[in-house]
């Protein structure tokens, strides 16, 4: 196993800090999960002025970003999609809280069902993750479990609410 990265490799350069999730990925313990907390200041901030088609946008072009700034951080690294890689966790959950009812109950089950799915892998998350490399497949299976948190969390508002 490699040994995890140091505060130092982050901040060397603005990708890797980025991709850290501005230190989040430096965690000692689920590193994904801390990733994907970072996404509620930038939701809360987005949401302040910023509609929901223009956070959608942000979204889109942070996506975007995010496959360059994970895929030179893992080949510094040398581990395309290393644990502390977070930025990808980050932007996905943005994504769920931009399009979830903007309540806490809404917001924890989400995060719960994003991890979840983010760390169970269910088909075809699991089959993209291994077949797609670089920064890409780092950012791709993220998006691919915020689709099915949403898939949950509407068949719940559906059913129950």
């Amino acid at each position: 196993m490699a040994l995890p990265p140091r505060a130092r490799f982050v901040f060397s350069h603005p990708a890797h800090l980025v991709a850290f999730g501005f230190g989040a990925g430096l965690a000692p313990f689920a590193p994904g999960s801390f990733g994907t907390l970072l996404a509620f200041p930038m939701w809360w901030t987005m949401r302040g002025f910023a509609g929901p088609l223009q956070v959608l946008a942000v979204v889109a072009v942070l996506f975007i970003v995010g496959i360059w700034l994970c895929d030179l951080t893992g080949r510094n690294l040398g581990i395309a999609d290393h644990g502390g890689i977070v930025w990808d966790e980050a932007v996905a959950f943005m994504l769920v809280l931009a399009l979830i009812p903007d309540e806490p109950r809404w917001q924890f089950a989400a995060y719960v069902l994003f991890r979840l799915f983010d760390i169970l892998k269910p088909s075809p998350i699991r089959e993209i993750d291994a077949r797609i490399r670089g920064g890409l497949g780092v950012m791709l299976d993220d998006l691919l479990a915020a689709g099915y948190t949403l898939a949950v969390l509407a068949l719940a508002k559906r059913l129950w609410f």
